[in-house]
Protein backbone atom coordinates (compact mmCIF):
# COMPACT_ATOMS: atom_id res chain seq x y z
CA UNK A 1 0.00 0.00 0.00
CA UNK A 2 2.07 2.86 -1.42
CA UNK A 3 -0.12 5.63 0.02
CA UNK A 4 0.24 4.42 3.61
CA UNK A 5 3.71 2.88 3.12
CA UNK A 6 2.31 -0.41 4.40
CA UNK A 7 3.11 -3.98 3.36
CA UNK A 8 0.78 -6.99 3.49
CA UNK A 9 2.54 -10.27 4.27
CA UNK A 10 0.75 -13.62 4.24
CA UNK A 11 1.74 -16.52 6.49
CA UNK A 12 1.96 -20.00 4.94
CA UNK A 13 0.15 -21.50 7.95
CA UNK A 14 -2.56 -24.13 7.66
CA UNK A 15 -3.96 -23.43 11.14
CA UNK A 16 -1.65 -26.06 12.59
CA UNK A 17 0.00 -23.94 15.30
CA UNK A 18 -2.02 -20.73 14.98
CA UNK A 19 -4.88 -19.68 12.72
CA UNK A 20 -4.24 -18.99 9.02
CA UNK A 21 -3.41 -15.27 8.90
CA UNK A 22 -1.72 -12.27 7.35
CA UNK A 23 0.20 -9.32 8.76
CA UNK A 24 0.68 -5.65 8.03
CA UNK A 25 4.18 -4.22 8.41
CA UNK A 26 6.18 -1.05 7.98
CA UNK A 27 9.49 -1.71 6.23
CA UNK A 28 11.98 1.04 6.95
CA UNK A 29 14.34 1.68 4.03
CA UNK A 30 16.87 4.48 4.50
CA UNK A 31 19.86 5.39 2.31
CA UNK A 32 19.00 2.43 0.01
CA UNK A 33 19.39 0.07 2.99
CA UNK A 34 16.89 -2.11 4.82
CA UNK A 35 16.78 -0.77 8.38
CA UNK A 36 13.94 -2.50 10.21
CA UNK A 37 10.65 -4.35 9.81
CA UNK A 38 7.93 -3.30 12.24
CA UNK A 39 4.89 -5.56 12.28
CA UNK A 40 1.71 -3.58 12.88
CA UNK A 41 -1.26 -5.94 13.00
CA UNK A 42 -2.30 -9.56 12.55
CA UNK A 43 -5.57 -10.57 10.87
CA UNK A 44 -7.00 -14.07 10.51
CA UNK A 45 -8.23 -15.27 7.13
CA UNK A 46 -11.94 -16.07 6.91
CA UNK A 47 -13.84 -18.51 4.71
CA UNK A 48 -17.06 -17.94 2.74
CA UNK A 49 -19.29 -18.25 5.83
CA UNK A 50 -17.16 -15.93 7.93
CA UNK A 51 -15.33 -18.55 10.00
CA UNK A 52 -11.59 -18.96 10.47
CA UNK A 53 -10.05 -21.88 8.56
CA UNK A 54 -9.75 -25.26 10.28
CA UNK A 55 -6.55 -27.12 11.10
CA UNK A 56 -4.85 -29.27 8.47
CA UNK A 57 -4.05 -31.76 11.25
CA UNK A 58 -7.60 -32.37 12.49
CA UNK A 59 -10.06 -31.19 9.80
CA UNK A 60 -7.99 -30.86 6.59
CA UNK A 61 -11.07 -30.36 4.42
CA UNK A 62 -11.80 -27.08 6.26
CA UNK A 63 -8.22 -25.76 6.05
CA UNK A 64 -6.47 -23.43 3.59
CA UNK A 65 -2.88 -23.26 2.35
CA UNK A 66 -2.08 -19.52 1.96
CA UNK A 67 0.66 -18.67 -0.52
CA UNK A 68 0.51 -15.09 -1.83
CA UNK A 69 -1.28 -11.81 -1.15
CA UNK A 70 -1.76 -8.54 -3.08
CA UNK A 71 -3.22 -5.17 -2.20
CA UNK A 72 -5.55 -3.34 -4.61
CA UNK A 73 -5.53 0.45 -3.99
CA UNK A 74 -8.43 0.98 -6.43
CA UNK A 75 -10.80 -1.03 -4.24
CA UNK A 76 -8.85 -0.77 -0.95
CA UNK A 77 -9.03 -4.55 -0.64
CA UNK A 78 -6.86 -7.67 -0.89
CA UNK A 79 -6.61 -10.89 -2.86
CA UNK A 80 -4.83 -14.04 -1.72
CA UNK A 81 -4.12 -17.49 -3.08
CA UNK A 82 -4.62 -20.87 -1.44
CA UNK A 83 -2.78 -23.82 -2.91
CA UNK A 84 -5.35 -26.41 -1.92
CA UNK A 85 -4.33 -30.04 -1.42
CA UNK A 86 -4.29 -33.39 -3.16
CA UNK A 87 -3.42 -36.12 -0.66
CA UNK A 88 -4.45 -39.69 -1.46
CA UNK A 89 -2.87 -41.97 1.15
CA UNK A 90 -4.21 -44.85 3.27
CA UNK A 91 -4.80 -42.61 6.29
CA UNK A 92 -5.72 -39.32 4.57
CA UNK A 93 -7.77 -38.54 1.48
CA UNK A 94 -8.10 -34.83 0.71
CA UNK A 95 -9.07 -33.20 -2.60
CA UNK A 96 -9.14 -29.47 -1.92
CA UNK A 97 -9.21 -27.11 -4.90
CA UNK A 98 -6.83 -24.17 -5.07
CA UNK A 99 -8.44 -20.72 -4.92
CA UNK A 100 -7.86 -17.01 -5.43
CA UNK A 101 -9.90 -15.11 -2.86
CA UNK A 102 -10.99 -11.48 -2.58
CA UNK A 103 -11.21 -10.10 0.97
CA UNK A 104 -11.37 -6.84 2.88
CA UNK A 105 -8.46 -5.43 4.89
CA UNK A 106 -9.57 -7.35 8.00
CA UNK A 107 -9.56 -10.76 6.30
CA UNK A 108 -13.30 -11.09 5.64
CA UNK A 109 -14.21 -13.08 2.52
CA UNK A 110 -15.75 -11.18 -0.39
CA UNK A 111 -15.61 -13.44 -3.48
CA UNK A 112 -13.39 -15.74 -5.57
CA UNK A 113 -12.01 -15.98 -9.08
CA UNK A 114 -13.75 -18.54 -11.30
CA UNK A 115 -10.99 -21.09 -11.83
CA UNK A 116 -10.89 -23.16 -15.05
CA UNK A 117 -11.51 -26.90 -14.98
CA UNK A 118 -7.81 -27.79 -15.29
CA UNK A 119 -7.28 -26.38 -11.77
CA UNK A 120 -9.74 -28.82 -10.16
CA UNK A 121 -8.07 -31.47 -7.99
CA UNK A 122 -8.64 -35.02 -9.31
CA UNK A 123 -8.29 -38.54 -7.91
CA UNK A 124 -6.75 -39.57 -11.23
CA UNK A 125 -3.39 -38.16 -12.32
CA UNK A 126 -4.97 -35.16 -14.01
CA UNK A 127 -5.03 -31.50 -13.07
CA UNK A 128 -2.80 -29.97 -10.39
CA UNK A 129 -0.19 -31.78 -8.33
CA UNK A 130 -0.20 -31.61 -4.54
CA UNK A 131 1.86 -28.65 -3.29
CA UNK A 132 2.48 -27.51 -6.86
CA UNK A 133 -0.49 -25.32 -7.71
CA UNK A 134 -1.26 -21.60 -7.37
CA UNK A 135 1.67 -19.78 -5.78
CA UNK A 136 2.14 -16.31 -7.25
CA UNK A 137 -0.46 -13.61 -7.91
CA UNK A 138 -0.06 -10.08 -9.24
CA UNK A 139 -2.20 -7.26 -10.68
CA UNK A 140 -1.49 -5.36 -13.86
CA UNK A 141 -0.78 -1.62 -13.65
CA UNK A 142 -4.45 -0.61 -13.83
CA UNK A 143 -5.65 -3.41 -11.51
CA UNK A 144 -7.96 -4.71 -14.24
CA UNK A 145 -6.12 -7.98 -14.79
CA UNK A 146 -4.97 -10.62 -12.31
CA UNK A 147 -2.13 -13.01 -13.15
CA UNK A 148 -1.46 -16.21 -11.27
CA UNK A 149 1.10 -18.97 -11.74
CA UNK A 150 1.40 -22.69 -11.11
CA UNK A 151 4.43 -23.82 -9.15
CA UNK A 152 4.78 -27.13 -11.03
CA UNK A 153 3.29 -28.69 -14.18
CA UNK A 154 -0.25 -30.02 -14.40
CA UNK A 155 -0.18 -33.81 -14.76
CA UNK A 156 -1.33 -33.54 -18.37
CA UNK A 157 1.41 -31.02 -19.18
CA UNK A 158 4.21 -33.48 -18.41
CA UNK A 159 6.73 -34.28 -15.72
CA UNK A 160 8.06 -32.03 -12.99
CA UNK A 161 11.44 -30.40 -13.52
CA UNK A 162 14.39 -32.68 -12.73
CA UNK A 163 18.18 -32.54 -12.78
CA UNK A 164 18.20 -33.51 -16.44
CA UNK A 165 14.91 -32.02 -17.74
CA UNK A 166 12.93 -28.81 -17.52
CA UNK A 167 9.14 -28.73 -17.07
CA UNK A 168 6.16 -26.81 -18.48
CA UNK A 169 3.85 -24.76 -16.29
CA UNK A 170 0.97 -22.42 -17.06
CA UNK A 171 0.53 -18.74 -16.32
CA UNK A 172 -3.12 -17.69 -15.97
CA UNK A 173 -4.69 -14.32 -16.81
CA UNK A 174 -8.03 -13.33 -15.23
CA UNK A 175 -10.37 -10.38 -15.71
CA UNK A 176 -10.53 -8.71 -12.27
CA UNK A 177 -14.12 -7.52 -12.87
CA UNK A 178 -15.78 -10.62 -14.36
CA UNK A 179 -13.40 -12.91 -12.40
CA UNK A 180 -13.12 -15.19 -15.46
CA UNK A 181 -10.03 -16.80 -16.96
CA UNK A 182 -9.19 -15.02 -20.23
CA UNK A 183 -5.90 -16.65 -21.18
CA UNK A 184 -3.28 -19.24 -20.27
CA UNK A 185 0.33 -19.26 -21.42
CA UNK A 186 2.95 -22.00 -21.36
CA UNK A 187 6.22 -21.26 -19.57
CA UNK A 188 9.31 -23.46 -19.45
CA UNK A 189 10.87 -24.09 -16.05
CA UNK A 190 14.62 -24.45 -15.55
CA UNK A 191 16.11 -27.79 -14.54
CA UNK A 192 16.77 -28.43 -10.83
CA UNK A 193 19.99 -26.61 -9.95
CA UNK A 194 21.78 -29.21 -7.78
CA UNK A 195 21.85 -33.00 -7.54
CA UNK A 196 20.23 -33.97 -4.21
CA UNK A 197 22.29 -35.77 -1.57
CA UNK A 198 21.78 -38.66 -1.35
CA UNK A 199 21.00 -39.10 -5.04
CA UNK A 200 17.28 -39.64 -5.59
CA UNK A 201 16.24 -37.65 -2.48
CA UNK A 202 13.70 -34.83 -2.68
CA UNK A 203 14.47 -31.94 -5.03
CA UNK A 204 12.22 -29.40 -6.73
CA UNK A 205 12.24 -26.40 -9.02
CA UNK A 206 9.11 -24.32 -9.53
CA UNK A 207 7.70 -20.83 -9.89
CA UNK A 208 7.31 -19.44 -6.38
CA UNK A 209 6.29 -15.83 -7.16
CA UNK A 210 5.44 -13.41 -9.96
CA UNK A 211 5.37 -9.62 -10.22
CA UNK A 212 3.78 -7.55 -12.99
CA UNK A 213 6.45 -5.57 -14.85
CA UNK A 214 4.88 -4.00 -17.94
CA UNK A 215 2.41 -4.87 -20.70
CA UNK A 216 2.70 -8.59 -21.50
CA UNK A 217 5.66 -8.90 -19.12
CA UNK A 218 6.07 -10.44 -15.68
CA UNK A 219 9.01 -10.94 -13.38
CA UNK A 220 9.01 -14.69 -12.65
CA UNK A 221 10.85 -16.10 -9.64
CA UNK A 222 11.98 -19.73 -9.86
CA UNK A 223 13.11 -21.45 -6.67
CA UNK A 224 15.19 -24.63 -6.80
CA UNK A 225 15.80 -26.70 -3.66
CA UNK A 226 17.69 -29.97 -3.29
CA UNK A 227 18.08 -32.15 -0.19
CA UNK A 228 21.64 -31.82 1.10
CA UNK A 229 22.05 -28.21 -0.06
CA UNK A 230 20.60 -25.84 2.54
CA UNK A 231 20.55 -22.74 0.34
CA UNK A 232 18.00 -22.44 -2.44
CA UNK A 233 18.93 -21.33 -5.95
CA UNK A 234 16.76 -18.31 -6.74
CA UNK A 235 16.49 -17.02 -10.30
CA UNK A 236 14.40 -14.10 -11.52
CA UNK A 237 13.41 -13.96 -15.19
CA UNK A 238 11.75 -11.30 -17.29
CA UNK A 239 8.94 -13.24 -18.95
CA UNK A 240 7.20 -11.94 -22.08
CA UNK A 241 4.04 -13.52 -23.45
CA UNK A 242 3.25 -11.04 -26.25
CA UNK A 243 3.90 -13.71 -28.89
CA UNK A 244 2.93 -16.70 -26.74
CA UNK A 245 0.05 -18.97 -27.74
CA UNK A 246 -3.08 -18.70 -25.61
CA UNK A 247 -3.34 -22.35 -24.50
CA UNK A 248 -6.59 -21.89 -22.54
CA UNK A 249 -8.37 -24.46 -24.70
CA UNK A 250 -5.45 -26.90 -24.92
CA UNK A 251 -5.99 -30.02 -22.80
CA UNK A 252 -2.21 -30.59 -22.78
CA UNK A 253 0.93 -28.66 -23.69
CA UNK A 254 2.71 -31.81 -24.84
CA UNK A 255 3.28 -32.51 -28.53
CA UNK A 256 1.71 -29.21 -29.55
CA UNK A 257 2.94 -26.56 -31.95
CA UNK A 258 2.73 -23.66 -29.55
CA UNK A 259 4.78 -20.58 -28.77
CA UNK A 260 5.84 -20.49 -25.12
CA UNK A 261 6.33 -17.28 -23.16
CA UNK A 262 9.90 -16.05 -23.65
CA UNK A 263 12.21 -15.59 -20.67
CA UNK A 264 15.41 -13.70 -19.97
CA UNK A 265 17.50 -14.19 -16.82
CA UNK A 266 17.91 -10.91 -14.93
CA UNK A 267 19.07 -12.16 -11.52
CA UNK A 268 20.64 -15.35 -10.19
CA UNK A 269 20.98 -14.95 -6.43
CA UNK A 270 23.77 -17.57 -6.42
CA UNK A 271 25.94 -14.76 -7.84
CA UNK A 272 25.38 -12.47 -4.84
CA UNK A 273 27.62 -14.32 -2.39
CA UNK A 274 24.90 -14.46 0.29
CA UNK A 275 22.84 -17.30 1.75
CA UNK A 276 19.37 -17.46 0.18
CA UNK A 277 16.63 -19.47 1.80
CA UNK A 278 13.22 -20.47 0.44
CA UNK A 279 12.38 -17.16 -1.29
CA UNK A 280 8.67 -17.25 -2.20
CA UNK A 281 7.50 -13.66 -2.48
CA UNK A 282 8.44 -10.44 -4.25
CA UNK A 283 7.07 -6.95 -4.69
CA UNK A 284 8.22 -3.56 -5.88
CA UNK A 285 9.40 -1.30 -3.07
CA UNK A 286 10.11 2.45 -3.00
CA UNK A 287 12.38 4.27 -5.43
CA UNK A 288 16.10 4.20 -4.68
CA UNK A 289 18.42 7.21 -4.74
CA UNK A 290 19.35 6.48 -8.39
CA UNK A 291 15.68 6.83 -9.38
CA UNK A 292 15.15 3.10 -10.02
CA UNK A 293 12.46 1.04 -8.32
CA UNK A 294 13.57 -1.38 -5.62
CA UNK A 295 12.52 -5.02 -5.37
CA UNK A 296 11.75 -6.68 -2.04
CA UNK A 297 11.89 -10.45 -1.58
CA UNK A 298 10.65 -12.56 1.34
CA UNK A 299 11.33 -16.20 2.23
CA UNK A 300 9.09 -18.86 3.76
CA UNK A 301 10.97 -20.69 6.53
CA UNK A 302 8.48 -23.61 6.64
CA UNK A 303 8.38 -23.22 10.45
CA UNK A 304 11.75 -24.99 10.49
CA UNK A 305 14.37 -24.37 13.16
CA UNK A 306 17.14 -24.59 10.54
CA UNK A 307 15.57 -22.20 8.01
CA UNK A 308 15.39 -18.42 8.04
CA UNK A 309 12.74 -15.83 7.35
CA UNK A 310 14.59 -13.40 5.13
CA UNK A 311 13.58 -10.06 3.69
CA UNK A 312 15.94 -8.93 0.92
CA UNK A 313 16.14 -5.52 -0.73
Amino acid sequence: DKKNDLYYIICDERSQENLSRFYTAKINIKNDTLQAIDFQQTHTLKNEIGNTFGSWLTTPETSADPEDIRYNPKTNSLIWSSEGARVLTNDKKVLQNPSINFMDLKGNFKSQLKLPSNLVMQKENRGPRNNGTLEGITFDKKFKTIYTSLEEPLFEDGDQASISKSGLIRLYLFDAKTKENRAQYGYQLEKIAHEPKPKGAFAVNGVAAIQYYSKNQLLVLERSYSTGTQACTIKVFLCDFKKATNVKDYASLLNQKIELASKKLILNMDDLGIFTDNIEGLTFGPKLSNGNRSLLFVSDNNFSAIQKTQVLL
